[in-house]
């Protein structure tokens, strides 16, 4: 984590481009929710009109990860089951975790960790994640542990800080492409939506980069959102981010904060990726890095174990916020979503142990995972498929657009529909509410098996562009 380059160099892009525009991301949304009317359970006497339509509500990444559930590859007993390059998980690491986590340390129980605890979170544990976060976000003074909150996954503590500052029907904006998870994370339990600020899949005129955040663009929607009535509550910002990979640099950060406080904006910051960053091109900083944050009462901070660690496993989300009132509500509702005593003291051990993050695990885990960047990103390049080139995260996000007959969300989910015949999860463009058909996202930390077994993706490709019975069989 060195300097940071002033942009990402983007290999160029092909096809034809669908304008961007709220529009489209809503026809992104009508299309993930129409996807398989033949699977979408029909009305339960059973339930309420709430709970049939929690019931009934499946987007693209849920019903890929249900096929890919019950037909999964295994190089021993089900070797042509379906690859799974759509999920964001690092299975690079197994290895290294498990020795650190069979160590004798981790084996501990005593009686406080059999009974309840701070629905915050074990105290023992919140002060571990603030010296955690004081450390790794570079923070100019030291976390307190009263403004940390810990629950069993980021969602989880997403859906909760949504149920505090939102009533029902109030909206939060979010920038185009996001993790499609979000919305169900926002809407399900606080029945709070998401407005959509689109970003442009095309570099031109101010933008410099391709689905470049700006101010501006915030503004823009805001005010739209004002013209439909729509009460905008919060700004949601990921970084590094979800689909695209881009790592934001901290003077962008502090320029969507201070849009934010100027219209009494709270910001959710989600940082979940931020120490996986493996090029020394780029480096991350925390908002927590600031020497100070134009509304630090509004400005909540969320980050877990699941993508850093490669541990989604262990369902172990962390919120820290200086509102003393946003924890308190938020702790209200801790009861819905706790972590056994016994994992919280496996977390703070870990925490801790920054010999173990520093020498073993943080060098070796950005090793492989730029290998494995490198072999997708060289497969790619192989076959003329352009991508944003950002050396974080999990995934690269790339464009198919040329491998689409039209530019419509139709023949992008009849593309990913072809793949998943072939035995390949990936997760395309409409899931995380792309304004423009045709991008997919590809999770390359996995094993060098399995992605030489993602040649079959190459395959499928070659296949499409050569327009054979097959093409004509997966797009018709």
């Amino acid at each position: 984590r060195t300097s940071c380059a002033k942009g990402a160099s983007t290999a160029p892009t092909t096809g034809s481009m669908l304008h961007t525009s709220v529009k489209a991301s809503e026809m992104s949304k009508k299309a993930s929710e129409t996807l398989t009317p033949s699977q979408t359970p029909g009305r339960s006497m059973y339930l309420s009109n709430r709970g049939n339509s929690i019931r009934q509500q499946q987007g693209i990444l849920q019903e890929g990860f249900v096929q890919y559930a019950r037909d999964q590859y295994d190089d021993a007993h089900n070797p042509d089951g379906i690859l799974n390059v759509g999920t964001s998980e690092n299975k690079l690491c197994y290895d290294l975790l498990h020795k650190r986590l069979t160590k004798p340390d981790m084996l501990h129980v005593d009686p406080a960790l059999l009974q309840y605890s701070d629905w915050r979170g074990h105290l023992f544990l919140r002060e571990e994640v603030a010296k955690f976060l004081t450390h790794y976000c570079c923070s100019p003074k030291p976390l307190k542990a009263d403004n940390v909150v810990v629950m069993n996954g980021c969602g989880s503590l997403l859906s909760c800080i949504a149920a505090v500052i939102c009533d029902p029907k109030d909206a939060i904006l979010i920038p185009t492409p996001f993790y499609g998870a979000i919305t169900e994370d926002l809407q399900l339990y606080s029945d709070v939506r998401l407005f959509h600020v689109p970003l442009d899949c095309e570099a031109g005129g101010k933008d410099s980069r391709l689905f470049n955040l700006t101010v501006e663009k915030l503004e823009e929607s805001l005010k739209k959102a004002k013209q439909e009535g729509i009460i905008i509550r919060a700004v949601i910002l990921i970084n590094p981010h979800n689909p695209l990979a881009e790592v934001y640099t901290l003077k962008e950060m502090i320029g969507f904060l201070e849009f934010a406080k100027r219209y009494e904006l709270h910001v959710i910051v989600d940082e979940l990726y931020m120490l996986t960053v493996f090029d020394e091109s780029v480096t991350f900083h925390s908002v927590l890095s600031a020497d100070s944050l134009p509304d630090p009462q509004r400005t909540h901070v969320v980050w877990g174990l699941s993508k850093d660690f490669a541990m989604a496993g262990f369902r172990i989300g962390t919120l820290y916020t200086e509102n003393s009132h946003l924890v308190e509500a938020v702790a209200q509702l801790g009861s819905f979503h706790g972590v056994s005593g016994t994992t919280q003291h496996q977390v703070a051990q870990l925490l801790r142990d920054r010999e173990w993050i520093n020498e073993e695990f943080l060098p070796e885990n950005r090793c492989r995972l730029k290998a494995a960047h490198s072999y997708v990103t060289g497969e790619l390049r192989s076959m003329g498929i352009p991508y944003l080139h950002w050396p974080a995260t999990l995934f690269v996000w790339a464009d198919l657009r040329k491998y689409i007959r039209e530019s419509s969300f139709e023949r992008e989910l009849s593309l990913w529909r072809c793949f998943l015949r072939h035995k390949v999860l990936l997760s395309c463009g409409q899931a995380f509410s792309c304004s423009t058909p045709g991008w997919f996202r590809f999770v390359f930390a996995n094993q060098d098996h399995h992605l030489k077994l993602g040649q079959c993706v190459t395959r499928t490709l070659h296949t499409l562009s050569g327009l054979t019975q097959l093409f004509r069989y997966c797009l018709s």
